[in-house]
């Protein structure tokens, strides 16, 4: 048995030390992309999942570039000089490619998280490294031999290597803000992933491989490994962030489906109370108004005449519930025809031009498909939206209507700088009756209707707003049949 084992553990203990390091190195970029290309992201809604193909294919791309060198390390002396080339070359093109994807990533989650407008520059970056890197190349001259390869290696990393690692960096430590709401485990990964990118960047794009550190007798090539089991144990933790963006949505959908079944309940209650109310009401403003007509002649009857009149205005907007009662409550069959979004946002802005003293209204309605709704209802739905943020501004201030197509779903957002609704209402917006109103200013019925609405079209209606700092309402239609 022993002298079995002898020649393997004899093999084992002639590979150096370094080529052990580059096949850890490799492994860990190959879990790191492996991990990505598996997860299922189809539908996710988060910034993270536009973008996180890049990440993957720098893991395989560069993992591929390691094992590329591991093998040079253990074969080089035994191939030609052409093989040797040929090798080196392809090492060269694997570091540039990856190093150019980790790069677009940063780019790409940077621009999606930030809504500056010096981010839009960032995507010139690629090509000013390229220029910075052909420039060296074009000194050294093109001699495609072994040294001409190392020093593009070199500059490679101190282009793209160094900046993609920086840009990879500053994305992920600014996402993990953003999601610190979703999963506070999450934000810290990616917080950690991005802090781990620093210490990449530099290990990887400043100091040329094999190199050995003078102030510590340890080669560069330890810290890029453990950067790199680092940034994958990082990064595949937080990769969990889509599973629970899942079970978030279905416990959204959940609360919705109830929130339907108890708008159907009520429906049905509030078209019984409002047939019940409307035909003494109607008696008494009929009475109203003959008792108007027999006093209004008569002299010295100014102070019955107030009373009457009085009456008559409280009737009437006794009236107006009665009526928006049935309105909550009328299931009629819905006209579903192709109709483009934009327009009916413009025709209720037209209907609304009397109410925007002192408010600015900033449009930004892309190019979207028709989708197939009810015209009429799609028009009571944003005119109850837009007079709500018009209602929470009295002093003036902004909206902000912006339309979108994706995913299947044309998606208007409206803005507001209104004065915002408190976090313990914030549920109940959607409750029947529920307002924040004064006492006569309104029946809260308003947002209920539209939740029908949206509903019966098979879409979705969101409501996220701060306390002093506006609103903000997202409606989402289905392109196709509804």
């Amino acid at each position: 048995m022993k002298e079995i084992w002898t020649p393997a553990i004899s093999l084992l203990t002639s590979i150096p030390s370094i080529c052990s390091l580059y096949f850890f190195y490799g492994l860990a970029f190959f879990f790191l992309g492996t991990a990505i290309a598996a997860k299922n992201m189809k539908g996710s809604e988060l910034k993270l999942a536009g973008c996180l193909w890049l990440l993957a294919g720098f893991g395989f791309i560069h993992g591929s570039h390691g094992w590329l060198e591991l093998y040079l390390l253990l074969q080089g002396q035994y191939i030609s000089v052409t093989e040797m080339l040929y090798i080196k070359f392809a090492t060269v093109l694997s570091v540039v490619l990856s190093f150019v994807l980790l790069l677009i990533f940063g780019i790409k989650l940077i621009r999606a998280v930030s809504n500056n407008k010096w981010t839009k520059w960032l995507k010139t970056i690629p090509a000013i490294l390229f220029l910075i890197w052909g420039i060296h190349l074009w000194s050294y001259g093109f001699t495609m031999d072994i040294q001409f390869f190392k020093m593009a290696d070199i500059k490679a990393r101190n282009t793209f290597g160094l900046i993609g690692g920086l840009m990879t960096a500053c994305g992920l430590i600014a996402y993990s803000r953003e999601v610190k709401n979703l999963s506070l485990p999450i934000s810290k990964n990616l917080y950690y992933a991005g802090i781990v990118f620093i210490f990449y960047a530099i290990f990887a794009g400043l100091v040329s491989s094999f190199y050995l550190l003078s102030w510590l007798p340890i080669r560069i090539e330890i810290f890029r490994s453990i950067s790199a089991i680092l940034i994958a144990y990082f990064i595949i933790t937080a990769l969990n962030i889509f599973d629970i963006e899942t079970r978030k949505k279905l416990e959204q959908q959940l609360k919705r489906l109830a929130q339907s079944d108890r708008l159907v309940s009520l429906g049905q209650l509030a078209a019984g109370i409002a047939h019940e109310i409307n035909n003494p009401l109607t008696n008494a403003s009929l009475n109203v108004q003959i008792l108007k007509n027999r006093f209004e002649n008569s002299a010295g009857n100014k102070n019955i005449l107030q009373k009457l009149e009085a009456i008559e205005k409280n009737v009437h907007k006794a009236s107006t519930i009665a009526k928006e009662l049935l309105q909550f409550s009328h299931q009629r069959e819905l006209e579903f025809i192709p109709l483009n979004v934009n327009d009916v946002i413009t025709s209720v802005l037209t209907l609304l031009k009397y109410k925007l003293n002192g408010i600015t209204i900033h449009e930004d309605l892309s190019g979207i498909p028709d989708v197939i709704a009810d015209h009429r209802k799609l028009e009571q739905v944003f005119l109850n939206i837009l007079s709500n943020s018009i209602e929470a501004m009295p002093g003036g201030g902004d909206i902000s209507i912006a339309t979108a197509f994706g995913d299947g779903m044309v998606s208007v957002q409206v803005c507001d700088t209104g004065a915002g609704i408190s976090k313990e209402n914030l549920p109940k917006v959607f409750d029947p009756f529920f307002t924040t109103k004064e006492i006569g200013a309104g029946t809260g019925l308003g947002l209920s209707v539209c939740y029908g609405i949206i509903h019966r079209h098979n879409g979705s209606i969101e409501i996220a707003s701060t306390l002093g700092q506006g609103t903000t309402v997202i409606v989402k239609l289905p392109v196709g049949d509804s």
